[in-house]
């Protein structure tokens, strides 16, 4: 949801905006003066100018090195003793550990000395804890931290140099440099991740201010002990603490990842130039009003993990910080000597990360591909939740739906149109004058009225609470928040007023184990008076989002539980509310547990486990259209996949062209949900004239006709942490030409590649394929072929290109229903397309798609195959205590159809099939019909009836 101004005159001027908007094309643009460029942040700025330093010297020699006194190797764990050495001669301590890690991975963990003791004065009186920040990863860190204790010291390691061999084969090798210190991370004898090999590391150590001596060091102390932002100055308590690390990836061309921004896949370079940035990308949880797209600028969101691409080889770092963050990002090319044979030109990514304060917190990993990175990182924040079935249905959301009338007039709308959805939303506007937890008398006077009517066809509601509490007399969530002492501090110990929707506020601190308690027990239904079981909840405003606050936000130097100030803690303060509101919904009523759903617009790495996002207030335009893939493919690889984009945009108001095809791009959305400001036109699908509301409702029953494939890949990334959508670079890891193609998709590994139309006026799309397996088309089974070129795919407004890649077995539902639940006793149909080698594979994941039964073996898990002839269903799955009771109320779902994409041309005169079913001696028979083709479609053939249990080891013989 966007922000208002906080004046009171607000609703007046937004009216007359409007009306002259009614009369001339506004001109719409993010407020730049709201949010800081690198110039204006004093940390950023001196990195980037230390950077600069370095590189104008030439022979810069990075000021750390280990103290081989304090050199220390056992057990999967390095540790030692930086020396900082400053200009005044100074010797800083920093204790340093570098841990090798069973998954592979590494981590690098630097601290400073005086500030771990807590040895430094703080300014101003502070009550803000001393210590550099060291709890984020109790907040991110669910597993992977397992030492290697086979990790073992290379015999052959050179005087001032450590070398450890790990990792799987010990085919791993980090090369640790004594003086100056710096690491490099080897692969099978390759260096692939370089630390400090430019010399950038740079640990703001503590330092006394003595007045009057300003400007003695050399450096530029204006920032050091207080900055000032958009009317609001930060007191600096405990002075300058940043710190920063170049992260060097040579060979490298391509780098992916620290989402939120809004621009390509492949990252830009960010030191100017044509066509690249002039600051570097920002992680910075912010409410962008209005954000732009091609751009560098801090969103939403923030996840400092980066992938480095080549061809066949991917590698990442994983910056844990959860302070603000900076990351410049520079390429440079070396030509070899024209006079060396067999070599070429080579493309170095380096990059320079720079945090306000922490720790320095790093893990690398060497893949070697993409799937390797996502599963180890994975491992480590966890993976995405496996979401009710629901979740991955189609959403309907407006700011605001105004009546509980209005919500089940929408409801039979779907209805009378046939159209398919399974959640409706309540934004800001249902509560009583902006208070959480209550229904406005007047508009929604009998809202479990309104819950009853949609759960009647197993529908859900989703309303929005956000950690902001109106500060108001007899508003006992209000009164509790202030009594209890559960909300965030200002720097001098007093509640934190500040402004947001309700006007005058205060912030749920969810650092505090007792506000947790008291969040989840405000959910219950005797608190949360007129909730019903099919009430979920959306986590909207929580970067937090402070309408007088600098850069959107509340002050930095605020407190939160612990004493940390609100610096160290920004990017993964919005994580720690969806934990609280996890937990609450798992605890709303005794014996009741299921799945929790969650949508969150803040979010940091770990948030995957609890939550889906989206990527904030978009605009009605093809540009933003086009951005939202991207964006979504980028979260994917960061390990959230269960991302979105408002269908439709946010502002503005979309014309029927602009409309349908966004409906046929957000059907791709692991997260699919239409929303739109309250100032909008009401554009539910079924208000489309025709022929386009025909259209979108097409392109939303092919979603539903697809959740079962949408759901088993929903299953493997709560597994591995594989992107549920993946870019081409991720399904081709070795064709080079695919690597910075961000305006298509796979779905999973089921074989379906997808080409939304992102542009205006547009019939045909342009799709790449990278091998040289035949592709066909969803709908008409039209056959492209001819790996490493664009195909010339028909794209007309009732159609999004679909191709299905030979090889796969895909399974879908095909009978029309109001919503994902209503669906769940309907048969099966597999459609197969058959390879190279006449062969197929593919799978499917069941289970009860709302409650935690799964872990104790209430699921289908199967492996289809088609090879020889033979169509076989192998279980996959492992049994649990509940597996028999599953497995007997699935008896009755069949596949009552499978569909043979390209089959051998002497099927044209079979006219029966042979189905065996769990081990029977003899076979019965189904009816197979062969459909012949021609002008460059492929025939195909349909079993009808099988009847085989879906739940059950059959094989169909051809």
């Amino acid at each position: 949801m966007a922000r208002s101004q906080p004046a009171p005159r607000w609703a007046v001027l937004l009216s007359l905006v409007i009306l002259i908007g009614c009369i001339v094309v506004p001109s719409w643009a993010v407020k730049h003066g709201d949010f800081k460029t690198c110039e204006q942040s004093g940390f950023c700025k001196r990195n980037r100018a230390y950077a600069d330093d370095a590189s104008a010297q030439g022979s810069w020699n990075s000021p750390y090195e280990l103290d081989p006194a304090t050199v220390h190797f056992k057990d999967g764990l390095f540790t030692g003793v930086l020396i900082k050495t400053t200009t005044a001669d100074e010797k800083v301590r920093l204790p340093l550990t570098v841990s090798f890690l069973e998954s592979g991975a590494a981590r690098l963990l630097v601290d400073e000395e005086k500030r771990l003791k807590g040895d430094i004065e703080m300014r101003h009186g502070s009550k803000a804890n001393k210590k550099r920040y060291d709890e984020a990863e109790q907040w991110v860190l669910v597993g992977g931290l397992e030492v290697s204790k086979s990790a073992t010291l290379n015999a052959q390691s050179e005087t001032g140099f450590t070398n450890v061999l790990y990792g799987p084969g010990d085919k791993f090798q980090a090369v640790i440099r004594h003086a100056p210190f710096g690491i490099d991370f080897q692969r099978d004898g390759q260096t692939h991740v370089q630390l400090n090999e430019r010399g950038l590391l740079n640990m703001e150590h503590w330092r006394p201010k003595v007045d009057g001596k300003e400007g003695e060091s050399g450096e530029d102390e204006s920032t050091w002990w207080e900055e000032t932002f958009g009317g609001n100055t930060d007191s600096k308590p405990r002075g300058p603490e940043s710190v920063a690390l170049d992260v060097t990836f040579p060979g490298y061309s391509h780098v992916f990842g620290i989402p939120e921004h809004a621009d390509s896949l492949s990252l830009k370079e960010t030191r100017g130039g044509d066509g690249n940035h002039e600051n570097p990308y920002r992680l910075f949880n912010s409410d962008v009003f209005e954000y732009e797209l091609e751009s560098p600028m801090t969103l939403y969101g923030a996840i400092p993990f980066m992938q480095a691409h080549r061809k066949n080889s991917t590698v990442g770092v994983f910056w844990l910080n959860a302070a603000e963050t900076w990351i410049d990002i520079v390429k440079s090319t070396t030509t070899p000597n024209p006079l060396s044979l067999g070599t070429s030109s080579k493309t170095n990514t380096q990059t320079h990360w720079i945090s306000e304060s922490g720790r320095l917190d790093l893990f690398v990993f060497l893949g070697p591909s993409p799937k390797e990175i996502s599963k180890t990182y994975g491992e480590l924040t966890g993976y995405t939740q496996l979401p009710q079935q629901f979740a991955i249905g189609y959403h309907q959301c407006r700011w605001n739906y105004v009546t509980d009338e209005d919500v089940k007039e929408v409801n039979a709308k779907f209805d009378k149109y046939q159209i398919p959805y399974d959640v409706i939303w309540l934004d800001l506007e249902y509560t009583d004058d902006r208070k959480y937890f209550t229904w406005d008398p007047l508009t929604f006077p009998d809202p479990k009225g309104m819950q009853e009517k949609l759960d009647e066809t197993e529908r859900k509601l989703v309303v929005l609470i956000d950690p902001h509490i109106k500060k108001a007399d007899n508003y006992y969530v209000s009164d509790e928040l202030r009594s209890k002492n559960l909300a965030v501090l200002n720097k001098d110990g007093d509640i934190y007023d500040g402004w947001c929707w309700p006007g005058s506020s205060n912030w749920v601190d969810c650092f505090n184990p007792a506000a947790r308690v008291w969040w989840t027990a405000l959910h219950k239904y005797d608190k949360f008076k007129g909730s019903l079981s099919n009430l979920f909840i959306w986590n909207d405003m929580n970067e937090p989002s402070v309408f007088n606050g600098p850069d959107m936000s509340m002050p930095r130097d605020n407190l939160h539980y612990g004493n940390w100030e609100h610096r160290d803690i920004h990017n993964v303060n919005g994580m720690t509310l969806l934990n609280a509101t996890y937990d609450a919904m798992l605890q709303r009523k005794k014996g009741e547990i299921r799945r929790p759903f969650i949508l969150t617009r803040s979010f940091y790495a770990g948030s995957q486990r609890v939550a889906a996002m989206w990527t904030g207030d978009n605009q009605a335009t093809w540009d933003h259209l086009a951005a939202s893939v991207p964006m979504v493919l980028t979260n994917g690889i960061a390990g959230f996949p269960f991302a979105g984009a408002d269908v439709g945009g946010f502002f503005h108001n979309p014309d029927k062209d602009l409309l349908t095809r966004w409906y046929q791009a957000g059907i791709w959305y692991p997260f699919f949900r239409a929303h739109a400001h309250i100032d909008t036109r009401r554009r539910e699908p079924y208000l489309i004239s025709e022929p386009h509301r025909s259209y979108i409702a097409q392109a939303i029953r092919l979603r539903y006709q697809l959740l079962p494939a949408w759901y088993t890949a929903f299953h493997e990334a709560s597994v591995n942490g594989t992107p549920i959508v993946r870019p081409q670079y991720y399904a081709f890891p070795d064709d080079e030409q695919g690597f910075a193609i961000d305006d298509q998709l796979y779905l999973a590994a089921t074989g379906l590649l997808v080409k939304p139309v992102l542009t205006e006026n547009t019939e045909t799309a342009d799709v790449y394929i990278s091998d040289d397996e035949k592709y066909y088309d969803y709908f008409d089974f039209t056959v492209y072929q001819g790996a490493g070129k664009r195909h010339t795919v028909p794209a007309p407004e009732n159609k999004v290109p679909v191709l299905i890649q030979g090889g796969h077995i895909i399974p879908r539902k095909d009978r029309p229903r109001r919503s994902a639940g209503l669906m769940r006793w309907d048969p099966y149909t597999l459609v197969i397309t058959l390879d190279k080698n006449r062969e197929a594979e593919g799978s499917l994941y069941v289970d009860d798609g709302e409650t935690f039964d799964y872990e104790r073996g209430a699921y289908i898990h199967r492996h289809f195959h088609y090879r020889e002839s033979v169509l076989s269903s192998e279980d996959v799955g492992t049994k649990g205590p509940k597996t028999a009771e599953y497995l007997k109320t699935m008896a009755g779902v069949t596949v009552e159809r499978v569909v043979i994409v390209d089959p051998p041309a002497e099927w044209k005169n079979r006219e029966t099939v042979t189905v065996i079913e769990d081990g029977a001696k003899a076979g019965s028979t189904a009816s197979l019909e062969f459909y012949e083709q021609q002008l460059g479609q492929a025939s195909y053939a349909v079993v009808k009836k099988p009847d085989v249990g879906i739940g059950k080891t059959w094989r169909i013989e051809f």
